[in-house]
């Protein structure tokens, strides 16, 4: 697994901003989760493990970064905070079961046919690290949603001006990709767009795409079922993270947990690989 897998480098600005880069780093862990499940040995373990401890570093970072802004603790504020340390309290977590997966799984040559009895603790072991981050993307943006209402309650002057001149089913794209909940894929010479409950098309990113709102990922995100092909990512640029910024402030409904499918833990005999 390439190191550049897992997290794009962004720097945004704001509190609000980070908190919505924070979601699209907790997608990229899980997309890279699930896509390595398949065979899964001690490094892609360990390499999963110092994953989720720089989420639970980030989470922590966040959450003195909401403290360092001294706004009144509101209830929205409250909540936002104790959700950003609840993700760190999961990653840190998530982190401790893939390194005892991954110490377990060091020095078996476990085979298809008759996998040893200690696969099965590694296989809880692993179902239960990516339980723990499943939802992280949609707590994320639930997070930074309450800090840009507070902020903007308490500082207008500081609230980013709403996104330029985007169309509704743009901004409904925008957020779903913020959630983590768009991919693309293909099939016999056309295009899909797969979207939980959000009705996505593909003309609504081929125009962000141009706008450079969005990046498209190419097999970086899960298969649409068990075998198949993996599927492009829709994620958000640095612009598109400032333009969803703007709608957490602007809008007045708020973001809706919703995560994508899980696939059940699996873990297929490979080699370990010793280093």
């Amino acid at each position: 697994m390439s190191d550049g897998l897992l997290f794009d480098v962004c720097a945004p600005p704001t509190l609000v901003e980070r908190l919505l880069a924070l979601a699209g780093d907790f997608t990229q862990h899980n997309d890279a989760f699930v896509l390595l499940l398949p065979t899964l040995a001690a490094d892609d373990l360990r390499e999963l493990a110092d994953s989720a401890k720089h989420l639970a570093r980030e989470s922590l970072a966040a959450v003195q970064a909401i403290e360092d802004q001294r706004l009144y603790a509101s209830v929205a504020l409250i909540e936002a905070t104790v959700r950003t340390k609840q993700l760190a309290y999961l990653s840190s977590a998530a982190a401790r079961h893939l390194s005892e997966a991954g110490a377990q799984l060091t020095g078996t040559t476990p085979t298809q046919t008759e996998p040893p009895a200690a696969l099965e603790g590694v296989r809880d072991q692993i179902q239960l690290a990516q339980e723990l981050t499943l939802l992280a993307p949609a707590a994320a943006v639930e997070a930074a949603s309450g800090v840009a209402r507070e902020v903007h309650r308490r500082r207008p002057s500081a609230t980013p001006a709403a996104a330029g001149p985007l169309a509704a089913a743009e901004l409904t794209a925008l957020h779903a990709a913020a959630l983590g909940l768009v991919v693309m894929a293909r099939g016999m010479g056309r295009e899909y767009v797969h979207s939980r409950d959000h009705g996505v098309r593909i003309g609504t990113l081929r125009s962000l795409e141009n706008k450079e709102l969005i990046a498209i990922a190419p097999n970086s995100a899960p298969p649409a079922y068990e075998g198949g092909p993996p599927q492009d990512r829709i994620r958000l640029t640095c612009g598109g993270t400032t333009a969803v910024a703007a709608l957490l402030v602007h809008s007045q409904a708020s973001p809706a947990l919703s995560a994508p499918g899980m696939p059940a833990a699996r873990v297929t005999a490979a080699p370990s690989r010793r280093r």
